[in-house]
């Protein structure tokens, strides 16, 4: 282990400021920061032209790297752990991880083999780093999910999200540990680093961040993300988007290393934040579930400690312990239901469950009067009642201020499609289908038990709160449009073009039809961003994007697959038409320019194009063959169409 650099001891006075400061440290080489081999290939990563071969020629010059890279290569489903011929060279390993999994190991292992431990006392750099490959993994996993930036340049921002805080430790080792020691608070950690050192772990996180070329796109979340609301950010854009993923990481990571007796509290929030993506309970587990796994490969790899935890759906349904202003909570429940023999079997559930405090009724009427005397948090109420039915009673207790943060639960034998939308827009929050089963019953009450402990125990939030809970309902209703369509351009996402060209495939191979695709690239599209910023480079997707939507055929389904990049699909088309709707789309782009301000940004792109041939097995083939076409347009010199033809590459009369 390299043992951390020695302390500068920084001039004090009024000259000497906080920006100085850190100045200073920055000059100095002290600032925590990838090295060596980590920068080198940090800094090819960034080229347009970076090429693998460069990246396996500076890596063989470390050797630990080396190591661990053949290791990482060659684990279970990579390598020679599946089965199949181990890696031996450094070039077939980082082949076959790609250029950002390399960047990643490298930044991770340069850091944490830097700084595994210091010389501040309090602070504890095993759980530090335990902490930043959690939330590294998650914001990964996010950035998946969500399709709001490359996957693994979040993981480097997660990985840096707090190095500001390893930073002070290392700069300022005695001072840092004795605010650490009067801090057992995380919340007041900020206020009280610039009361005592007149800076803060955010403004050496910036520095570093920028150090280490992230965007600011992407640094100005990072800094913002442990209290987002803070950021000031506009509701609805993408800085806004990428600070609530990276505050939800942090939540994950928070999760993974809490007590257990904090841990309940912690699940029922990331059930609040994961309607935000439009994910319900289940996703939300299958998420968390492979975030955990990669979190245990990746601290393996890196020699970083990592908790075995139970697997999610279990951490869920376990009785949350209760902190100590929830000890004396008492659940309030109101059972609606009109039919007596069910009603005495759900009471004695419902006791069970919540508590003894456990009202009934026998119709949605006589409910309404109950709940204004007992208050409920939770109803449970039959659908189809004399006098007043179950949505009757929902829409009347969400119309008054005292009923909108009821936990509302129907019982219902009606399960089709319609009603149960019908029942959401009136403000129920989840649902039971008759005959009810207990076990699903159960798993219902134990969600609206933590979404009611939550609310309570964070009552000076309680606005806030609210707020989650109604974006949580709108993400339910909206959770189709949100996960098959791609918020930046309206064209559909990754998600949808796959079940798109599934389909086109199958119906393919059953007529035995031409299928063919484009597979699109703007060029030098990193430029726009660096040159005019993210937000320029936002509206140059959007305007191309439009673009690309009204020249198309009318058969054909334009696809943004994420960054840059477009897929068409061309069902019943041949190479040479494909080819002909290619060059208009070219054509058309390049004689467009995208009109920012008084600003006029010209742009070109790139295409690749493969029909479906016999030997394919899947349409990740087609996919294959035509991403190859792409690359060989862009090594040609952009601007251009290329045409893969039974692995022989073509490029278009019009640019040849």
């Amino acid at each position: 282990m390299t043992a951390p650099p020695p302390q500068t001891k920084l001039p004090t006075g009024p000259g000497n400021t906080p920006d100085l400061q850190i100045e200073q440290l920055r000059s100095s080489g002290q600032l925590p920061s990838p090295k060596g081999v980590a920068l080198a290939i940090m800094e090819i990563c960034r080229r347009d032209d970076a090429s693998l071969d460069e990246i396996a020629n500076i890596v063989q010059t470390d050797p630990a790297l080396t190591s661990r890279l053949l290791q990482f290569a060659n684990s279970a489903g990579r390598g020679g752990g599946g089965g199949g011929r181990p890696f031996v060279s450094v070039r077939e390993a980082v082949l076959r991880l790609g250029m950002d999994i390399v960047r990643q190991l490298a930044v991770g292992f340069s850091l944490v083999d830097q700084y595994q431990g210091g010389p501040c006392e309090a602070f504890d750099y095993a759980h530090f780093w335990s902490h930043a490959l959690l939330m590294a993994v998650a914001s990964q996993a996010l950035a998946k999910q969500s399709r709001l930036g490359s996957p693994d340049e979040l993981f480097t921002c997660g990985l840096l999200a707090r190095i500001g805080c390893l930073a002070l430790a290392t700069v300022h080792p005695v001072e840092y540990s004795r605010l650490l020691t009067d801090c057992p608070d995380e919340g007041d950690l900020t206020a009280l680093e610039e009361a005592r050192l007149q800076t803060s772990h955010n403004a050496f996180t910036a520095v570093i961040l920028a150090d280490c070329g992230i965007p600011r796109a992407l640094a100005e979340p990072i800094c913002h993300h442990e209290v987002p609301e803070a950021a000031g950010f506009v509701e609805g854009s993408r800085p806004q988007q990428m600070v609530q993923l990276f505050h939800h990481a942090r939540r994950i990571a928070d999760m993974g290393l809490a007590p257990e007796d904090k841990r309940g509290a912690l699940i029922s929030e990331l059930f609040v934040l994961g309607g935000k993506l439009g994910l319900d309970g289940t996703e939300i587990g299958e998420l968390v579930g492979r975030i955990l796994a990669g979190w245990r490969e990746w601290s393996e790899l890196l020699k970083v400690p990592a908790r075995r935890l139970p697997p999610f759906a279990s951490m869920a349904q376990a009785p949350a312990p209760k902190s100590p202003e929830l000890k004396t909570m008492r659940m309030r429940v109101l059972l609606v239901e009109d039919e007596p023999t069910a009603r005495v079997l759900l009471e004695a559930q419902l006791r069970s469950l919540a508590g003894p405090d456990v009202y009934c009724a026998a119709n949605g009427e006589e409910a309404l009067a109950l709940a204004v005397k007992v208050m409920p948090q939770i109803v449970v109420t039959d659908w189809m009642m004399p006098v007043m039915n179950g949505l009757e009673l929902c829409r009347a207790l969400r119309a008054t201020e005292w009923g909108q943060s009821m936990y509302v639960i129907m019982l219902t034998g009606i399960d089709a499609e319609e009603e149960i939308v019908e029942a959401f827009e009136a403000g129920v929050d989840d649902y039971v289908t008759k005959p009810v089963n207990i076990r699903a019953l159960s798993a219902r009450m134990r969600a609206a038990l933590h979404y009611v402990q939550l609310l309570e125990s964070w009552e000076r939030d309680r606005a806030q709160l609210k707020r989650f809970a109604s974006e949580l309902a709108i993400s339910n209703r909206k959770l189709e449009h949100y996960a098959l369509t791609d918020q930046l351009t309206g064209l559909p996402n990754r998600r949808a073009g796959m079940d798109i060209l599934g389909q086109a495939w199958s119906a393919a191979s059953r007529s035995q039809q031409a299928l063919s695709v484009m597979m699109i690239d703007i060029d030098l599209f990193k430029g726009i961003n660096d040159t005019h910023g993210h937000a320029v480079g936002d509206r140059v997707l959007a305007e191309v994007s439009q673009l690309l939507r009204v020249s198309a055929r009318k058969d054909d389904h334009v696809i943004r697959l994420g960054g840059e990049e477009f897929l068409v699909i061309c069902q019943n088309s041949d190479l040479r038409a494909t080819l002909q709707a290619a060059e208009r789309l070219r054509l058309k782009i390049g004689e467009t320019p995208v009109q920012v301000g008084e600003r006029a940004i010209r742009t070109s792109i790139s295409i690749g194009i493969a029909s479906r041939e016999p030997a394919m097995a899947t349409e990740d083939n087609l996919i294959a063959s035509a991403d190859q076409a792409l690359y060989a347009a862009k090594r040609g010199g952009r601007d251009r169409v290329c045409v893969n033809s039974s692995g022989r590459i073509f490029g278009s009369p019009a640019t040849a």
